[in-house]
């Protein structure tokens, strides 16, 4: 495993870490194997759990507790977040951040996750949903820098809105942003054209989300592939996304290496810019762990290959099924 710096903050951080969300809140999710599964990561290096007090309702951050408990003599950089008090995915530009992020619900929710997570103090505090037009605004700040001087988190940041990279630029020239999550995989490479350079400006770490494109870049579907009802990607590859998903990760097929996998190519390419800290794939079985974890062995793509890449960027919208 190889260690970047995540921003300014003098952390050291696992080029691949673990995405939680899979173990709190998908259907088919057992605790045992999730526990397992992150034991594993952790075994081959990973040091980066990220998390958040919707996955399951804390059920995510309990079962980070037990891995932390487990390994006394291990450190581990946990990352959690904030869920909006009005419960809307994505933002709403709409709303006021008083009725979204009201400063006692992020307090108080933090100091909740801390008892679930069954430590001192949060490494990377986020808010889960942003909309730049509250960048101004002091409650975020306010609540941000007294949870620091109180000693409950050490970093605070934002997970931005899919496919909105731009949608935190202002939030982040405020100086009070210290980390920011956004989705960023060959088909999302918009980060790279405002965000990435900013963050890099501002000492800004960056985590990358959906490096596989929430199973997309797997080449692993076909026009005919379904998911269970209640599971989420039922809804994520409906009618309106799966055929030009499938279609989009074959045109890239015959770009990929010999003895590699499309998966493992998307995965080298979401650590492939240097302003990414840390890319934070699901994984929830043995080989998906073990796979990913592997690409992070100092070997970058060959520059050749990543240029060819550039012409499989897909920009999208947020729509209803992208939610």
């Amino acid at each position: 495993m190889q260690y970047r710096n995540f921003g300014l903050s003098g952390l050291k951080v696992s080029e691949i870490g673990h995405g939680l969300w899979g173990v709190g809140d998908w259907p088919d999710s057992e605790d045992k194997q999730s526990l397992e599964m992150m034991q594993l990561s952790l075994d081959l290096g990973c040091n980066f759990y990220d998390t958040a007090a919707a996955y399951g309702n804390g059920r995510s951050e309990k079962l980070l507790c037990r891995l932390i408990k487990n390994n006394p003599r291990k450190e581990l950089i946990v990352a959690t977040k904030v869920p909006p008090l009005n419960d809307k995915w994505p933002a709403d530009p709409k709303d006021k951040i008083e009725d979204v992020f009201p400063k006692k619900h992020i307090i108080e929710t933090t100091k909740r996750s801390l008892d679930y997570l069954g430590i001192d103090r949060i490494d990377i505090q986020q808010l889960h949903v942003w909309d730049d037009g509250w960048a101004e605004s002091p409650i975020w700040q306010e609540a941000a820098q007294q949870l620091k001087d109180d000693g409950f988190i050490r970093f605070f940041g934002l997970s931005l809105n899919r496919w909105e990279p731009w949608n935190g630029l202002k939030a982040i020239r405020t100086g009070a942003v210290d980390s920011i999550q956004v989705i960023y995989n060959i088909f999302d490479q918009a980060p790279e054209e405002e965000l990435f350079p900013l963050c890099e400006e501002m000492g800004v770490g960056v985590i990358a989300r959906v490096p596989l494109d929430e199973g997309g870049l797997t080449g692993k579907l076909t026009k005919d592939t379904k998911f269970p009802k209640d599971d989420w990607r039922a809804h994520y590859f409906g009618p309106e996304n799966l055929g030009q998903t499938v279609e989009r990760a074959d045109a890239l097929k015959p770009l990929v290496p010999k003895g590699m996998k499309l998966a493992e190519l998307a995965m080298r390419f979401s650590i492939s810019h240097p302003a990414v800290s840390t890319s934070i794939p699901g994984m929830r079985k043995p080989e998906n762990v073990k796979q990913n974890i592997a690409v992070s062995d100092g070997k970058p793509l060959p520059p050749e290959l990543i240029d060819k890449l550039r012409a499989h960027r897909w920009d999208r919208k947020v729509a209803p099924w992208s939610d």
